[in-house]
């Protein structure tokens, strides 16, 4: 049995993870404890990350619209969600974690042009 870490919920929303072969559609619980994401098909293969555990989170954004794709990262693995609320799920994490958690991340032009500049670069 699929038990919470949260002993307040905050916010409850649709989404989908990105975590092994496939995506998986189900609800985000995001709480005073953790972030935690719960498939529809299997609520028992939870993912749950407790706020202390967070180094960093973030996505994109480009005219100050923020991407509904974001990702979370922790000292051992990394995180790929989706949400149309992915906005306020950063606004809370950016109260539970700080505001130095919560970063912009680059797009892909931004990341193709790196390694494009990177080839160039003189040795």
């Amino acid at each position: 049995m699929a038990e919470s870490l949260n002993s307040k919920v905050l916010v409850q929303t649709k989404g989908v993870s990105y975590m092994a072969v496939g995506n998986k559609v189900g609800q985000f619980l995001i709480g005073d404890k953790a972030l935690e994401f719960y498939p529809d098909t299997n609520v028992e293969r939870y993912i749950q990350i407790p706020w202390t555990s967070i180094d960093k989170i973030g996505a994109n954004v480009v005219n100050n619209k923020v991407s509904r794709h974001f990702e979370v990262y922790t000292d051992k693995s990394r995180f790929l969600f989706a949400s149309q609320e992915s906005g306020k799920i950063l606004k809370l994490a950016r109260e539970q974690i700080g505001n130095d958690k919560v970063v912009k991340l680059p797009t892909l032009l931004q990341t193709i042009s790196r390694k494009v500049k990177g080839l160039f670069k003189k040795s």
